[in-house]
């Protein structure tokens, strides 16, 4: 028991460590610069408390589930040897983790709403439902297909480099074409998409693959994955407004 608790107490204080910086950022403006009291002190706390809590809890989870079944799931996908099951377990895997990101749905609302009031879409419950509802479709299948092209990369050995350059070339041609209006949701999509849920399983996926797969280095072709999907959703979600 004692072990258990000097190890979720090393957890709690390497979650303060990494919230030390924002902490003593915000205080010093807060005191320094604006010079005024916190307001509401007590609740400031308690949230200071749940988050560090939280981070804590949500990084022990991370390293005892999410890494270890992403990798898990990628070496039994690989040594099944079957080229169509691995490819449609990294779209499925793509799309399904980013349909359910926080962050996505956070921000597709928040774009609905917006896009309501300024009279893009109709000012109604069900066009900004909608609205929201096919930006998140849109970027869950734009990630889905960036884990597709990823994986299938990492099978051939291809330079992720090429990728990169290629893909950030469409995003300023596609740029080009958009509406004003779907540009800064379209960019911001990129970023959102690689969060929470994302970000551990296609980071363990592409580690697990290149682990297995004979004359892969992890280190070289087990990264890059993030990458990708972040940069489709722009790509994406610029096409998306063209056509909305």
């Amino acid at each position: 028991m004692n072990k258990e608790f000097t190890g979720f107490l090393k957890l709690l204080l390497g979650a303060l460590r990494d919230l030390l910086p924002i902490i003593l950022v915000i205080g010093f403006f807060q005191i320094v610069v604006l010079q005024q009291p916190f307001p509401n002190m007590a609740a400031i706390l308690s949230g200071l408390i749940c988050v560090i809590v939280g981070l804590a809890l949500f990084v022990q989870g991370l390293e005892m589930g999410l890494f270890p079944i992403g990798e898990t799931m990628a070496i039994a996908m690989t040594r099944k040897g079957s080229l169509v099951g691995l490819l449609s377990f990294a779209f499925m895997l793509g799309f399904g983790t980013t349909v359910a990101e926080p962050a996505l749905i956070a921000v597709a609302a928040e774009a609905a709403e917006i896009a309501g009031q300024a009279g893009a879409i109709e000012n109604s419950v069900s066009a900004k439902e909608s609205y929201a509802f096919r930006l998140r479709i849109t970027v869950a299948l734009s990630v889905g297909v960036a884990l597709l092209v990823g994986v299938f990369r990492i099978l051939m050995g291809w330079p992720l480099q090429y990728f990169i350059i290629g893909g950030y070339l469409t995003v300023v041609a596609t740029t080009l074409f958009a509406p004003p209006e779907i540009i800064g949701i379209a960019y911001d999509s990129g970023g959102v998409t690689t969060s929470t849920i994302t970000v551990p399983l296609v980071t363990a996926l592409g580690v697990g693959l290149a682990t297995t797969i004979k004359g892969r280095n992890p280190l070289l072709d087990g990264f890059g994955l993030i990458a990708l999907a972040s940069l489709t959703p722009i790509v994406f979600v610029l096409v998306f407004g063209m056509i909305v």
